[in-house]
């Protein structure tokens, strides 16, 4: 028998659950697996009708173990991967039926393709993405690891977006312009909304339209040890979002 997990059981793991037995019952696998959840902080046994494993009881079932990290803090995700690859677990991506991805792109273990997201022509995608409903990604883009599109994102072609950007509900990043391409720099955080014209510098973040650097609040400041005003990352949102 063959183990499937979804990792997390807040609001995008109980949302990505379903398309996942969806999508293995396509594949006439009904006798043949059994699908949980795993978290480490459950105060219950099971939820929408399945099992909830800690990670460590999973790892130690007997069976070949494949999974999915769903969610949205991209560094918890990453500790989580590693931890699961580590115990000999398997990454699988989880496509909705009504998601779209054309065979000319990439896209790397462990995405989750909600429904109606788009990957379109040679686009390449690195682990752990999320995309979550009506996101897209147009032709020869290039997505980092562990990268999170809020639902109706618009990625335009031609746009590097590195390793743990987070873009938030909404926002439009415009195509890149032959020798001008817009590099969304590693850490980025792209609020709800946003319309990105240029690159984004790592660990900034951007609101508005167009896209302008937030400036930060003294709180902010400190909370991020940096007193001098520069424009940083908000660690902060992206830890209420871990769920």
């Amino acid at each position: 028998m063959r183990i499937y997990a979804i990792v997390g059981i807040g609001g995008h793991g109980r949302e990505t659950m379903p398309l996942a037995e969806e999508m293995l019952n396509q594949f006439h696998m009904e006798d043949d697996y059994r699908l949980v959840f795993v978290d480490d902080n459950n105060s219950s046994p099971y939820t929408n009708g399945h099992d909830i494993l800690a990670p460590e009881d999973f790892l130690a079932l007997d069976a070949e173990k494949f999974f999915n990290v769903a969610i949205a803090d991209s560094h918890c995700r990453e500790r989580l991967a590693e931890k699961l690859t580590g115990g000999g677990a398997q990454p699988f991506t989880v496509r909705a039926s009504n998601s779209g991805a054309l065979s000319s792109s990439h896209i790397s273990p462990g995405a989750i393709l909600s429904p109606y997201s788009l990957i379109t022509a040679n686009a390449t995608i690195g682990k752990f993405f999320h995309a979550n409903m009506y996101a897209y990604v147009a032709h020869d883009c290039e997505i980092g690891d562990f990268v999170t599109f809020a639902p109706r994102v618009c990625c335009n072609g031609g746009v590097v977006v590195e390793d743990h950007v987070y873009i938030g509900t909404g926002a439009v990043i415009r195509q890149s312009m032959k020798g001008r391409r817009i590099v969304i720099g590693e850490g980025a955080f792209i609020g709800m909304g946003a319309v990105v014209t240029k690159s984004v510098p790592p660990y900034t973040t951007v609101v508005g339209n167009p896209a302008r650097p937030l400036r930060p609040t003294p709180a902010t400041r400190r909370a991020n040890g940096n007193a001098t005003g520069k424009v940083t990352a908000l660690p902060t949102i992206l830890s209420r979002l871990h769920r």
